[in-house]
């Protein structure tokens, strides 16, 4: 049992930076190129005040960070049952947020930023269902904010390989969480036996 609560501890601390991660990166998507004219004007895509990296892969994933680091140890058998299934219940919401900021960060690469355009401000890659991607030449249709795609396309990659990672970890603490749930009182059930 030791074991997993210190597998767990140390899955909580991967969480930590990633989370933070998230938060940064969703916080640097509201600046485009480190400027606050743009949000103040509105100019930001849609999707990004949905806040997945923030919310999501962010504050959401500090809940089942603070839960894994802090599982204590404790000698009855029966506690550290509980204290996993605890951690099942955190693992779930981290699932949970990371889904959140993986879903909100692909239908934000999806539809592509705002910008002013020779048209005027609009979504010029909101039709091409995440095609433009591939066509590098054609961001040159954004002029304003300068170099708005690469940076949006730069962080929406990295919020979802975050994600992702977040994801598989809650995945293996849940995995964790539920055989030591579900095992360990079948193990003290047979010591007590055997010591009767």
């Amino acid at each position: 049992m030791c074991c997993s609560v210190g597998f767990a501890r140390s899955l909580g601390l991967a969480l930590l930076p990633l989370s933070l991660c998230c938060i940064l990166a969703n916080l640097l998507l509201l600046f485009p190129m480190g400027e606050i004219t743009y949000i103040q004007q509105d100019r930001l895509a849609s999707f990004i005040w949905y806040f997945g990296g923030l919310g999501g892969g962010g504050l959401l994933m500090l809940i089942p960070a603070v839960v894994f680091i802090t599982l204590g140890k404790c000698n009855c058998c029966w506690n550290e049952s509980l204290m996993m299934c605890g951690s099942v219940l955190a693992a779930v919401v981290g699932l949970v947020g990371s889904g959140y900021c993986f879903v909100i960060s692909g239908f934000a690469l999806v539809q592509g930023p705002q910008c002013f355009t020779s048209l005027g401000w609009s979504y010029p890659f909101a039709d091409q269902r995440g095609r433009y991607l591939l066509q590098p030449e054609a961001w040159s249709r954004c002029l304003q904010p300068v170099h708005i795609v690469e940076w949006n396309v730069t962080l929406l990659c990295v919020l979802l390989g975050l994600a992702v990672l977040e994801f598989i970890i809650c995945l293996l603490q849940l995995g964790n969480g539920l055989v030591n749930a579900v095992c360990r009182p079948c193990c003290y059930k047979q010591e007590y036996s055997l010591n009767a």
